[in-house]
């Protein structure tokens, strides 16, 4: 056995000290919740953008791409742009 003594593991802390400590443990909270947000809509905004990209690469041979209702689906994709960006 050692000579150490055992301090039970805690330290005295003044007012002001345990007051920055709560002050802090705030902000990495709402950062921490700010980062998980600001994840959620990247990952949609990935997840919205990847199939229009896979289906503009699909048969790379053929050199036209039949799009009926170009305008239409522009402006829907358009609008869930925004609705992402704007969550």
């Amino acid at each position: 056995m050692t000579n150490e003594i055992f301090d039970f593991g805690f330290t005295a802390v003044d007012e002001d000290e345990l007051q920055s400590v709560k002050e802090l443990k705030t902000t990495a909270t709402t950062v921490a919740s700010n980062a998980e947000g600001t994840q959620k809509r990247l990952d949609d905004l990935y997840n919205a953008i990847v199939p229009l990209l896979n289906n503009l690469k699909a048969n790379p041979e053929k050199e036209y791409i039949l799009w009926p209702n170009r305008t239409d689906k522009i402006e829907q994709f358009e609008k869930k742009l925004f609705d992402i960006y704007n969550d």
